[in-house]
């Protein structure tokens, strides 16, 4: 397995949609793996293959990364969702902040897993939270985009001058 590269934010493939995976390819599997690998190094609990400068519909997660019960999502869709909380959040393409955001505390979402099985789980609580901004990140939306206009410039302003003495 190899250690991918998180893209930041201001990174153009963070705001391109991805494109439906077609065909589960020995190419697929190993993107899988690698941010498998690359997420808990980081150390994070989610990653979307945006992240790693690829647009496809892929993401990995794993709520307890203690456990390792990873879960490989190919083109996932949020079919319910139910019950709204705000929690704190934070992203690897974001590194130092966290926000709360408004998120729904239960989903069900359908998926497709490495072996080309369908799958379905009901998520609550932490794993519903990651599935939900994986997915964001899926469909070109970042965590800060749920932010107050006010908040966001704030936040880009320190990003910019974390870039300027090179710590971004």
């Amino acid at each position: 397995m190899t250690k991918l590269k998180i893209k930041k934010y201001g990174d153009f493939v963070l705001r391109r949609k991805t494109e439906m995976i077609l065909e589960i390819t020995d190419d697929i599997k190993k993107l899988a793996y690698d941010m498998l690998e690359t997420m808990y190094l980081a150390p994070g609990i989610g990653l979307a293959a945006p992240q790693v400068d690829v647009s496809l519909k892929l993401c990995v997660i794993d709520a307890d990364p203690k456990q390792k019960s990873p879960i490989v999502m190919i083109n996932p869709k949020i079919i319910a969702d139910e019950n709204k909380i705000v929690a704190g959040e934070g992203c690897l393409s974001f590194p130092g902040f966290y926000e709360d955001i408004k998120r729904f505390d239960n989903i069900v979402v359908k998926y497709t897993d490495l072996n080309e099985k369908k799958c379905e789980i009901k998520a609550q609580g932490l794993l519903a939270k990651v599935v939900q901004h994986e997915l964001d990140h899926l469909d070109a939306k970042l965590f800060i985009d749920y932010l107050p206009a006010w908040k966001r410039k704030v936040i880009e302003k320190e990003i910019r001058r974390k870039k300027k003495i090179g710590d971004w």
